[in-house]
């Protein structure tokens, strides 16, 4: 168990700050396992800036019984083929920036095979942007639920989509930008498929 650093939701494409954070808290920092599935939170849903603004793609999950499910116990749900419909999303949003060609082979088969549990899905969709980003970390979780962390920076509520994010961020080239500005705190791809190489020095 760590005795300072910060402790880190398992989420979809997670956005800049969550790479910043982790970054900053590296090696010394937890993701959260065992608490209950928060809706309407980035754990299943991603924003990237398309033609039209923000679009979020969201990864449906089976729908639990009322009582609360563990965050690692939440399904996948395929009853319509979102995974297409995500990749399509990303080919359309991002095909004329810098690097999507360069990295979309790494993502293809993550909406090709049917991973049944979003834990799981999210943890090797972070173990591959880590590896993309050149951050060397690894990845070590919550032994149980903690309401709350006394020495832990705790970040599982903070970064959130109806939540301003209260980070500066500079902004860098988006595809879109010269239509709609700059727009923070998008997912990490949209950064990665902008700025390639550069997103390291960038966080």
């Amino acid at each position: 168990m760590i005795e300072k650093g910060a402790v880190l939701p398992m989420f979809y494409l997670p956005p800049v700050d969550y790479f910043g954070k982790l970054n900053s808290y590296n090696p010394d920092f937890l993701i959260e396992k065992h608490e209950h599935f928060p809706k309407q939170t980035y754990r299943n849903r991603a924003n990237i800036y398309s033609p039209d603004g923000i679009l979020t793609l969201v990864v449906p999950v089976v729908k639990g019984s009322k009582v609360h499910t563990p965050v690692k116990d939440v399904k996948i749900s395929y009853d319509f083929n979102w995974q297409r419909l995500h990749w399509m999303s990303l080919q359309a949003c991002y095909r004329r920036s810098a690097y999507f060609e360069y990295y979309e082979d790494y993502f293809a088969p993550f909406y090709e095979t049917k991973e049944a549990f979003l834990f799981d899905y999210n943890e090797k969709l972070l173990q591959m942007l880590l590896k993309l980003l050149k951050i060397k970390a690894s990845i070590n979780f919550t032994m149980g639920y903690e309401p709350e962390y006394t020495n832990l920076n705790d970040f599982r509520q903070n970064i959130h989509p109806k939540k301003t994010a209260p980070f500066e961020q500079k902004p860098y080239f988006q595809v879109f930008g010269e239509r709609h500005g700059f727009m923070k705190n998008l997912s990490i791809v949209d950064l990665l498929f902008n700025q390639g190489p550069q997103s390291l020095n960038y966080l």
